[in-house]
């Protein structure tokens, strides 16, 4: 049976999801072989997501002003994502599971204790990031949905979340990128299209071979 040691004023994550979170701890506390690649994926893996978006304003240049408007969309709505997950951080103000459940397997360094846990800022950009791309490429959206539920595992795998931060945050980054992205496709295509008459085409248009 899990317990809990109320840390700070706000959510008891421990409670809620406490005991799945020890499961996949202890797991991961038996795949030492795994740790390194796992902790690595969750500090760094950002840097997939902005290569997907790359090659997603790549194969825009060929499409139309729509698709185009819809990449150029997704930084913002990202950081929007971000910021809006953590007002939410600040309003539940949840503690780490470092903090309210010490004894468990850590792979990730324990944050300060006004770094709260819920929900998990990494995962809320990587989803933004994926309904985004989803929402541009088919192909290249499912590549980068893959890599978002890999962020939000490795999250929980390293002890720096609880599987209901991840949940949220992938909830968040959703809703918000599926609402500035569409609403930049609808919007925005008759501004790219003026913009691929100007100093911007090369960038937004595909040149002839």
């Amino acid at each position: 049976m899990t317990t809990s040691t109320p840390t700070a004023q706000g959510i008891d994550g421990a409670a809620i999801d406490g005991g799945l979170y020890t499961d996949i701890t202890d797991f991961a506390r038996h795949t030492h072989w795994l740790n390194g690649t796992a902790a690595a994926y969750s500090s760094v893996g950002m840097g997939v997501f902005v290569l997907i978006l790359l090659a997603a304003w790549w194969r825009a240049r060929r499409e139309g002003s729509a698709v185009m408007a819809g990449v150029l969309a997704t930084p913002f709505a990202v950081v929007i994502a971000y910021l809006a997950n953590t007002g939410i951080k600040d309003v539940f103000q949840e503690p780490r599971p470092c903090r309210a459940l010490p004894h468990d397997f850590l792979i990730e360094a324990c944050p300060a204790p006004d770094d709260y846990a819920f929900p998990s800022n990494h995962t809320t950009v990587a989803f933004a990031f994926a309904v985004a791309l989803l929402l541009t490429s088919r192909w290249l959206g499912s590549i980068a949905l893959l890599a978002a539920v890999a962020m939000g595992a490795s999250r929980v795998y390293v002890g720096a979340h609880y599987p209901h931060d991840v949940a949220v945050g992938a909830l968040v980054g959703t809703i918000v990128s599926l609402i500035l992205v569409l609403a930049a496709r609808w919007l925005c295509g008759p501004l790219v299209t003026r913009l691929r008459e100007g100093a911007l085409r090369p960038l937004l248009v595909a040149q002839p071979s």
